[in-house]
């Protein structure tokens, strides 16, 4: 058996952490190494491994990824102010757990990119 996600694992409630927003195709919880005062992760419950995997039917998914991400921001209040949806792809771009995300990043004054 392939080894679950921390994702997976959150999901199916092995471990435990605050669902912040759950539909039938993603969830949302809060990151634990947040990078700005509002870090939250954006996750499918389909686990796709990297951008680099995506397959033509998933684009309903990920755009949905964003729709949540709009929501999210709008509930959160830094739907005027700004935020920053983010998916990293891979290492060296700091992807950390192979379980595609979208970071919801807002709350304060980000720096330019």
């Amino acid at each position: 058996m392939l080894k679950k996600s921390i994702f997976e694992q959150i999901l199916s409630g092995e471990i435990d952490s605050e669902i912040l927003y759950e539909d039938e195709d993603v969830f949302a919880i809060k990151d634990i190494n947040p990078v700005a005062k509002i870090h939250i992760l954006i996750i499918p419950k389909k686990k796709i491994k990297t951008l680099n995997d995506i397959k033509l039917n998933d684009s309903k998914l990920i755009s949905h990824m964003v729709l949540v991400g709009k929501k999210l921001a709008k509930k959160l209040k830094i739907d005027k102010s700004g935020y920053r949806l983010i998916i990293n792809t891979n290492s060296d771009a700091g992807q950390s757990v192979f379980h595609i995300h979208l970071h919801l990043i807002g709350g304060e004054k980000l720096k330019n990119i």
